[in-house]
């Protein structure tokens, strides 16, 4: 009855425009989570302060 389990199945990355999501290694209890990484939705510009009049 005591069979052995086998270690759950390698997920290839999931890739979109603005998200990664990486399979995360199974920690000791044997969950195995998903490391998501967010691009930037937009550049951002440098600020400049106004001349003086």
């Amino acid at each position: 009855m005591s069979e052995q389990k086998q270690p759950p199945a390698k997920v290839p990355d999931g890739v979109t425009r603005f998200v990664t999501t990486r399979q995360m290694p199974p920690n000791e209890k044997g969950f195995v989570g998903f490391e998501t990484v967010w691009k930037p939705f937009q550049k951002e510009a440098g600020y400049k302060t106004p001349k003086k009049p």
